[in-house]
């Protein structure tokens, strides 16, 4: 038994509603005092304990030696839409990259893809994520989340990626971006099971979730459909280990605590 109301970290965007839609609306409303962040400020706040486990970027899991909870988290298996890298140079000539404030492994992820398909290493300066003022200071920009999802990037005068589907393409496995984790020691098989089913609970409620919130976030019914049904993946199985693995292997990042991600 959790011996007292657990604080959760969940990340903003609308990404994450499918796994914290139990904790908002369902069963688990009433197990957990629920919050909401940037990224790498879940990941800030799982490190300084003001919440008992977070959504947390999986570059900042192994940095912390986090202990991760199995089952469920944020990837993809080819494009994911909402991690877009944009150039105003050919890819070769990329030196500087804005990177939205609120990324970490999505930064780790471009500077991997930057060095791997291009041979590009590029030194990168925090932004807010406003793609014209990215692109005014910096040769290329990282824009992630529901800002990623703003943009439609066939209709950029500019060169683009979306990395999940860089990712595939140099790997041939997921890309996991996010996994619920928290300090060692935290009694995981309740937090798991709070985590599990508030995925259950949202993963049969797309729809309401995206009626609910797609006009709020100004993202239209068809692409909220396309996103949460198609371009991302909440089950991390074996596959996704290997993936989390090899991300980790290229990024330099290691010390991962955890069997299942």
């Amino acid at each position: 038994m959790i011996p007292t109301l657990p604080r959760v970290g969940a990340v903003s965007y609308f990404n994450t509603l499918p796994l914290v839609w139990g904790m908002l609306h369902g069963p688990q409303r009433e197990s957990v005092a629920l919050s909401f962040s940037l990224p790498a400020k879940c990941a800030d706040d799982v490190e300084r304990r003001a919440v008992d486990i977070g959504l947390v970027p999986v570059a900042e899991i192994a940095r912390q030696k986090l202990e991760v909870l199995p089952g469920v988290g944020i990837s993809c298996r080819g494009p994911v839409r909402s991690i877009l890298l944009v150039s105003r140079v050919p890819w070769r000539q990329v030196r500087t990259l804005a990177a939205d404030r609120g990324s970490r492994t999505s930064v780790e992820l471009a500077q991997v893809i930057l060095r791997e398909r291009f041979g590009v290493e590029a030194e990168t300066t925090p932004f807010e994520p406003n793609l014209d003022r990215m692109l005014a200071a910096c040769d290329a920009a990282l824009i992630i989340g529901d800002a990623a999802l703003h943009v439609s990037p066939p209709e950029l005068r500019y060169e683009w990626l979306d990395l999940g589907e860089e990712w595939f393409t140099l790997t041939g496995l997921p890309m996991v971006f996010a996994a619920w984790a928290g300090k060692a020691g935290l009694p995981a098989p309740a937090f798991e099971e709070i985590t599990r089913g508030s995925y259950a609970f949202g993963a049969a409620r797309i729809d309401e979730i995206v009626d609910a919130e797609h006009s709020a976030r100004r993202i239209s019914r068809e692409l909220a459909q396309r996103y949460l049904r198609h371009h991302i993946h909440f089950e991390l199985g074996a596959e996704e280990t290997k993936g989390l693995d090899a991300f980790l292997e290229l990024a330099g990042a290691k010390g991962l605590t955890c069997d299942h991600a």
